[in-house]
């Protein structure tokens, strides 16, 4: 039997497309990075067009004014100390919410009748205004930090609570039979069948969860905050400072980017590598 050597593919133990293959994950990645690299820069045209041609500079400050103004604010330790009065904030309130939602969770996902007497009042308070949060927080708790934390608890409590309710309905009831016939034991059972159902959707809800948290938090801070970035861009908008404005809602945006895309994800990758790729 002889084998052709016309097509180097087809001997032996020779990979398709060798040296080839390898390098399409890295043109797919540099197209999107350049797609997402021409999204911002037609952003920013549009943005300077608007500022040069249809409104005047103190209206609308360029793009370059407003970066000026976030490079003196990082650069005198405002925009750090803001941010870090903001951050305490939403990760107390954060962690509330999710001390509260986990358990709550996993009794609406474990018990039929649970789940239906929570799950609208949980819709009922995913589904209220930011807006009014931030009034109600002013008028029960005044200026001050309780306000944004007791906000937050609220904001990110449903979405905790609902998604793992729907994370251990969505476990297979057959596997965990089969693993309790095979004599493993209930603390292996959580930590190998329970665990890898429920967490996909409880990282969803920390997405979710704190992305819309973050905006009340700042809309509260707005309202009724002594320090964080809401309270910041209400003093620009009082001194009549729209670069200001601008320029910590620029941090604003920076920040949710940052841990969306860098630290969230990164923490999901690392979480679940046993998967093979995402």
């Amino acid at each position: 039997m002889t084998v052709s050597t016309d097509n180097p593919t087809d001997a032996p133990g020779a990979a398709p497309d060798a040296g080839v293959a390898p390098g399409r994950p890295r043109v797919e990645a540099a197209r999107r990075l350049g797609v997402r690299f021409a999204g911002y820069a037609i952003l920013f045209a549009v943005w300077s067009l608007c500022s040069l041609v249809l409104f005047t500079e103190y209206v609308l400050p360029a793009p370059w004014t407003v970066g000026a103004e976030m490079w003196r604010l990082a650069a005198d330790g405002t925009a750090f100390v803001q941010f870090g009065s903001s951050i305490v904030k939403i990760a107390l309130g954060f962690a509330i919410g999710t001390v509260v939602g986990v358990p709550l969770g996993l009794l609406m996902g474990r018990i039929r009748y649970q789940k239906y007497f929570w799950q609208q009042p949980l819709l009922v308070l995913g589904n209220v205004p930011g807006l009014a949060f931030a009034v109600f927080a002013l008028i029960l708790f005044g200026i001050g930090a309780v306000g944004p934390i007791v906000v937050v608890a609220f904001v990110a409590l449903p979405y905790v609570a609902l998604n793992v309710a729907q994370g251990v309905e969505e476990v297979d009831a057959r596997l965990v039979d089969m693993s309790a016939v095979y004599g493993i034991g209930r603390a292996e059972i959580i930590r190998s069948v329970l665990l890898p159902s429920v967490m996909p959707f409880l990282f969803a809800a920390l997405r979710y969860g704190f992305a819309m948290a973050w905006k009340v938090e700042a809309l509260t801070e707005v309202f009724g905050g002594r320090s964080g970035i809401g309270f910041m861009i209400r003093q620009s908008y009082q001194e009549f400072s729209v670069a200001g404005v601008l320029a910590w809602t620029g941090f604003f945006v920076i920040f949710i980017l940052l841990i969306e895309r860098v630290f969230l994800a990164g923490l999901e990758g690392r979480f679940f590598a046993w998967r093979g790729g995402r």
